[in-house]
């Protein structure tokens, strides 16, 4: 679920706003998720975008994973567990929303606070104005922060095949 919310956050992400937002991004990131009893968990792995919906974020630690999703439906795949399950966004979240609301943070140029749907999400951008960092609380008082980098942005849409989740045919399917 926490990596639903993920792949929601970044689902929508091309729109007029105060943050640069490329025609595709690709990226390493770590995901550190911290719930309320201080337990945390890191997740590694890298990213894809390719506007205006289109995601794909493929974890390699601390477990094999896949999510997809091209903004109406989720796809994972669970390498270690040999199972892909199929998702439909009920609630829409578009990160594009989220960066027309952002405001620039006091006095920085690098740091963004918007709120959107009744959450608050902090973003950080570097000093080439791209995506750095995003911030914010899931529906389960998790702290969640994501780390983008070796952000790569480009002009034009990523190859539809490049941003699809693949699993052999002998994986569970759950949700078809």
């Amino acid at each position: 679920m926490k990596r639903l919310w993920t792949v929601m956050i970044l689902s929508g992400i091309l729109a007029a706003s105060p943050i640069s937002i490329p025609e595709n991004f690709k990226a390493e990131f770590t995901q550190r998720i911290t719930n309320p009893d201080k337990k945390v968990i890191h997740y590694k792995g890298t990213v894809r975008f390719s506007g205006p919906k289109m995601l794909k974020w493929v974890y390699q630690e601390p477990t094999r994973k896949e999510v997809c999703s091209n903004g109406e439906n989720v796809t994972v795949v669970d390498h270690d567990l040999e199972q892909v399950s199929y998702y439909l966004i009920e609630k829409g979240f578009d990160l594009a929303e989220i960066l027309k609301t952002a405001k620039p943070y006091k006095e920085t140029k690098t740091v963004f606070i918007a709120k959107y749907q009744g959450r608050n999400y902090t973003i950080q951008v570097d000093a080439k104005k791209r995506l750095s960092r995003v911030a914010y609380y899931d529906d389960l008082e998790n702290e969640v922060l994501i780390i983008f980098e070796k952000m790569q942005y480009g002009k034009g849409k990523l190859p539809f095949e490049s941003l699809l989740c693949e699993a052999p045919a002998s994986y569970d399917v759950i949700g078809e």
